[in-house]
């Protein structure tokens, strides 16, 4: 062999491995990858209790229940269903009823879930192009700002 063709079989090589180590990544991760999930998505994509996941939707009208300390219950609907979610911390100062929310955490045994992270959007005329594309998606009318976001 010569010194070319021991190059050019490293080069390959290594890119093999590159490629094989990416695969499998992929696989891994291709239950994980999407953004969030909306409520009615949890019982169409099956998640599984305890399973760790992004929740969002809107915050529902009426449903926010400060707890003891700094507990907070509150509704995420998507219009079609609606989950109870509860969390222990400070939430985000835009954090209102009637606007767009992502929660990270595990649904629970009952239906509920129990978030570790909210995250409000960041003002009235942005929504995350992905929840105005399923709320659409659902027969949501959405404000200009959302449509606009989601056209993006």
């Amino acid at each position: 062999m010569t010194r070319k063709q021991k190059r050019l079989s490293l080069i390959l090589g290594g890119l093999a491995v590159i490629g094989l180590a990416a695969g499998l990544v992929l696989y891994a991760l291709s239950d994980t990858i999407t953004f969030f999930h909306t409520p009615s998505d949890l019982t169409e994509t099956g998640v599984k209790v305890g399973q760790r996941i992004r929740l969002g939707g809107m915050v529902e009208q009426g449903s926010v229940r400060k707890g003891p300390g700094t507990v907070t219950s509150f509704g995420v609907t998507d219009t079609l269903k609606t989950v109870t979610v509860s969390y222990d911390g400070i939430l985000p100062d835009l954090f209102r009823e009637g606007q767009g929310v992502v929660t990270e955490g595990k649904l629970q045994q009952d239906g509920s879930f129990v978030a570790d992270t909210v995250l409000a959007k960041h003002d009235e005329n942005y929504m995350p192009r992905e929840l105005a594309n399923s709320l659409k998606e659902k027969g949501v009318k959405l404000g200009k700002g959302a449509e606009e976001g989601a056209m993006q």
